[in-house]
């Protein structure tokens, strides 16, 4: 495997430090340690340039707090100068890690987002008459520091860059030795690449047919059990080879049944939200609702794009909701009828000989449009 030529005065160099501050102040724009790191830019991203290359660059900074949707979660979000910092790692080295990752590979990636993933697996429960649902057991709080290092001292030919990634890695702990921060940019790329030959193995070795990775959502497709079931064991034994389990609760079924992934039922022939993802959504548009007729909301922030991800959430980011023709209720959330008027959706759900919505929803679609996915 070639090894990565990204060097530290690449990372550092203030061309790129500028960049990655831009990055990392897109869309934060109005927030006060934004604003005061902006005030004296330049002194600011010397002295990360200097920390840099010096090997003195602080981390660990982290401001922590719990969201409950969908589940339970720790965040830790780095202080911004942390961040301009992981901008600035990540961008040189993004094009690397994506080479080493395979195609049926999702998250993290440019063009293969929750949508394509969705897309991929409905093409699999199409061909393919059973499905194995996994998930690694509190994944981002147990992948070991040392085995994750040695993964990166192996692609890295810089011992530098290799030594800032150490720095960063080992910044944060859940449990000694172990945990990556949710919440950090640095975090998603490492976690993606982390399970790498999980992907390689399902792949290359088992040869399955029918393959899905999104970050640590995996799904596999085969046209008989006995395939399925005896790719469970080899994955479980991988996982445990890298410090991983799974949960318990795998599902091993025929692929008519439905598979929950992603916060949706993937059929054979479409895909639909689930009920706990549907509820979700009547919750926060009817929160919306609350907010436009108390004039907390003004119209003008109602017509915004924005409105749609305030909905969806993380879903209306990754599915391209304002990129959709709108149906009534979506239109509504535009801001084209009023919000006031337009009634809470109940369901949804996808025909894939139409890609067309079954009822009247502003549940998202996992189709974009009328194309079939690619093969």
């Amino acid at each position: 495997m070639t090894s990565s030529k990204v060097r530290l005065e690449q990372i550092a160099a203030p061309e790129n430090l500028r960049e990655a501050f831009l990055r990392a102040a897109r869309g934060k724009g109005h927030r006060p340690d934004v604003l005061a790191f902006r005030e004296h830019l330049s002194r600011e991203l010397d002295s990360l340039r200097a920390d840099l290359l010096a090997g003195t660059v602080r981390v660990g900074s982290y401001t922590t707090f719990i969201i409950w949707e969908p589940k339970e979660r720790s965040i830790n979000a780095p202080c911004f100068r942390e961040r301009v910092l992981h901008h600035a790692i990540v961008g040189p080295c993004e094009a690397d890690f994506e080479r080493w990752l395979i195609d049926d590979t999702f998250a993290c990636r440019r063009g293969r987002g929750r949508e394509a993933a969705l897309r991929r697996a409905e093409r699999f429960a199409r061909r393919h008459r059973w499905f194995l649902k996994l998930d690694v057991r509190k994944y981002f709080d147990s992948i070991p520091h040392d085995i994750l290092l040695a993964e990166i001292t192996r692609r890295f030919r810089d011992r530098q860059v290799v030594a800032v990634w150490e720095r960063i890695i080992r910044g944060y702990a859940k449990s000694p030795g172990r945990g990556l921060p949710i919440g950090a940019l640095t975090s998603q790329h490492l976690a993606n690449f982390y399970l790498g030959p999980v992907d390689r193995l399902v792949r290359e070795e088992l040869r399955m047919p029918g393959y899905v990775r999104y970050m640590d959502d995996i799904a596999l497709w085969a046209d008989d059990k006995a395939t399925v079931l005896g790719a469970f064991h080899e994955v479980g034994r991988r996982l445990g080879e890298r410090g991983l389990d799974l949960k318990p609760s795998w599902h091993l079924q025929a692929a008519g049944r439905g598979m929950d992934f992603l916060s949706y039922r993937v059929f054979p022939d479409g895909s639909a939200l689930t009920r706990p993802s549907r509820r979700r959504f009547v919750r926060r548009w009817r929160a919306r609702e609350r907010e436009l007729s108390a004039g907390l909301v003004g119209e003008t922030l109602a017509r915004r794009e924005g409105i749609l991800r305030r909905l969806f959430g993380p879903l209306g980011n990754d599915l391209g909701i304002s990129h959709r023709a709108p149906t009534a209720s979506t239109a509504a959330a535009a801001g084209t009828i009023p919000l006031t008027t337009a009634a809470p959706p109940t369901a949804t759900g996808t025909s894939q000989a139409t890609a067309t919505t079954t009822s009247a929803s502003a549940s998202p679609s996992a189709h974009a449009g009328p194309q079939r996915p690619p093969d």
